[in-house]
């Protein structure tokens, strides 16, 4: 699944006193899962440059949906700070409760507005919905 705009996904700012809150939703975790990164990625108004594209493979490893998640969001984080790399197109290759598989595609950052130090596990959970699963995620900035 790539992460071009999809049907029924989304994500939404949601005030928090202290840190940044966003809610991500989509009508599977798959979709779920790249929404919380395109959500990441737009809420640092991160803007890639438009050459060369990188494409990576990670295996993403937690003890249930919830760390799983909190680990790849925070992988991207790694990345942005270590290489100066962002990514922008997600395509799920496995998820199940404790393993993600990813293969994306992106470029070396031109602009980075907002720090984003961490993912945290605060009132983190993922719930089914009418509309899917939905998840509300609290960034320390």
């Amino acid at each position: 699944m790539l992460s071009s705009p999809v049907p029924g996904c989304g994500f939404e700012e949601v005030d928090h006193t202290a840190d940044w809150s966003y809610r991500v939703w989509g009508p599977d975790l798959e979709s779920l899962f790249i929404q919380a990164a395109i959500a990441l990625n737009t809420g640092a108004e991160l803007q890639l440059a438009d050459q060369p594209r990188v494409i990576r493979e990670l295996e993403i490893h937690g003890i249930d949906p919830e760390s799983l998640l909190v680990a790849w969001l925070n992988e991207l984080l790694y990345l942005r700070e270590s290489e100066n790399l962002g990514f922008d197109q997600f395509e799920i290759l496995k998820l199940s409760p404790q393993v993600l598989n990813v293969r994306m595609s992106g470029a070396e950052i031109q602009r980075w507005v907002k720090t984003i130090k961490a993912v945290t596990y605060h009132n983190l959970a993922i719930h089914k919905t009418d509309r899917g699963f939905e998840a509300t995620l609290v960034l320390d900035v």
